[in-house]
């Protein structure tokens, strides 16, 4: 097909085979979300499940993808899948308006080949870690706050997520609430989260499994932290 003619010199026929049989499980439509669930559709991944119960609101504005002045108030799924409609019609986008909580986190999840982590708070993120390790599925994470971010690859029974945030630091939607969200940072994160889902789906290239990647734009530093697990 013509409209994936451009990953061709990246991936193979048999890589976007693969990619068009997957399923993807995306949870938070937001900041990173947005771009995520944008990036896997256009590059071809036949099912994606988009999971929010969030509406959009004015202070999203500014980085959100998916959000513009005419959808303040709306659904993000609901918005996000309309948007994918018109991105590629061809891929399935399975939209769930609904919250991740401990009665529903393994319904919402199992049965994909990847989950994707694009939340703002810890506490869900550790539920999802610990939903997609029971339904032996991999997992992408990724933080955005500021001109901070980081990504890490969890495997079942990694439990990097634990490891990184301490008992006493996992209430609240962490330092993003004191740093903010420039627009820049969000894309920059999801990017390397898809890049990482693309590999995990091909068996392609090298995972940042048992590493985190801290990225600082103010201060230009790339900083990949190897963990012993």
């Amino acid at each position: 097909m013509k409209r994936y003619i451009r990953n061709m010199e990246s991936l193979t026929i048999e890589d976007m085979e693969i990619l068009n049989n997957s399923k993807v499980c995306v949870i938070g439509c937001g900041g990173l979300g947005g771009y995520i669930i944008e990036m896997l559709a256009r590059i071809g991944v036949g099912y994606i499940t988009a999971v929010d119960g969030d509406t959009f609101d004015e202070t999203n504005l500014n980085r959100q993808l998916i959000c513009h002045t005419q959808n303040i108030n709306k659904s993000k799924v609901i918005e996000t899948k309309k948007r994918m409609k018109l991105v590629n019609p061809h891929i399935k986008i399975n939209a769930i308006e609904t919250m991740v909580v401990e009665s529903n986190a393994w319904d919402l999840i199992k049965g994909h080949d990847v989950v994707v982590d694009a939340l703002d708070n810890i506490e869900t993120r550790l539920l999802i870690e610990k939903t997609a390790s029971k339904a032996n599925i991999p997992m992408v994470h990724g933080a955005i706050a500021g001109f901070y971010g980081q990504v890490s690859t969890i495997f079942p029974g990694d439990n990097i997520l634990s490891l990184l945030y301490s008992r006493n630091n996992r209430k609240g939607k962490g330092i993003e609430e004191k740093l903010g969200n420039p627009s820049f940072i969000p894309p920059l994160i999801a990017s390397i989260q898809v890049a990482e889902v693309i590999k995990l789906l091909t068996q392609k290239g090298t995972l940042l499994r048992n590493k985190i990647l801290f990225i600082d734009l103010l201060n230009d530093n790339f900083d990949l932290v190897e963990l012993n697990c």
